[in-house]
């Protein structure tokens, strides 16, 4: 299995940045693992999206998987409270 190319979109960046450091440092790797496996146990499509949810802790990451360009890019990382309103 090809390893996939991990893209941050910035607004996501910042929202790594705003969370603290112990909390960080988990969200980091299980970002970094999902170069190997962006399909890995406990991740979850999204209904009516393109888009998968990832939990670590009381943070959720969702992203994208390009599959064609083998390409995982990271769309928001947030506390669970605040995932799904804008």
């Amino acid at each position: 299995m090809e390893n996939y190319r991990v893209v941050i979109k910035k607004s996501a960046a910042k929202e790594i940045e705003s969370i603290p450091k112990k909390d960080r440092i988990r969200i980091i790797e299980k970002i970094r693992s999902l170069a190997a496996d962006p399909h890995s146990h406990g991740s979850k499509k999204l209904s009516g999206q393109e888009k998968y949810r990832i939990r670590q802790g009381n943070y959720r990451i969702l992203y994208q998987v390009i599959n064609e360009e083998l390409v995982v890019s990271v769309v928001r990382v947030v506390h669970r409270r605040d995932i799904y309103t804008n």
